[in-house]
């Protein structure tokens, strides 16, 4: 009996499927008959995500959890404030991120990271000393040539 009654009755999806399939709507469709793209890759469950980040040319550090984006921004702000014009400036933006890392450190969430405010001082001094210091010379031809080597073999067919 169920299964008389299961193939008689239609959901309210299948029929509007049914329809627009006798309607036609489904035909002429782009990439009609063309296979699925990485459907042959390995199985991965958030292949929707990383489409979606790489389709809105979002940053992956977006899908991390708090504390890892603040821990990396930390990590990367001697490079991110190298190109910052005064002290100020730069002071400025190590305290806008030491205020993000203070409002999770008093209501954490997500997974426990260890995570210290940045220390101001330390990154105004990295800063002072990458603008005073001289950029280097390109290293000369001349120098890379007097450094090349011949390989053992050939110099053991040179002594014999």
């Amino acid at each position: 009996m169920t299964d008389a009654y299961s193939a008689r009755y239609e959901s309210v999806v299948d029929r509007q499927i049914r329809m627009a399939q006798e309607r036609g709507d489904f035909d002429n469709l782009p990439g009609k008959g063309k296979p699925l793209a990485a459907l042959d890759g390995p199985d991965d469950e958030h292949w929707w995500i990383r489409q979606f980040v790489q389709r809105e040319g979002l940053s992956p550090d977006a899908l991390l959890p708090t504390p890892l984006q603040l821990r990396k921004e930390a990590e990367r702000l001697p490079e991110m404030v190298r190109d910052l014009p005064t002290e100020q400036a730069v002071r400025a933006a190590v305290s806008e991120l030491n205020k993000r890392i203070v409002e999770w450190l008093r209501a954490p969430s997500g997974p426990a990271v260890p995570l210290r405010p940045v220390d101001a001082a330390s990154i105004v001094k990295q800063w002072a000393a990458a603008r005073s210091a001289p950029a280097r010379p390109p290293a000369t031809r001349a120098v890379a040539e007097t450094q090349v080597r011949t390989s053992w073999w050939k110099r053991l067919l040179r002594r014999s």
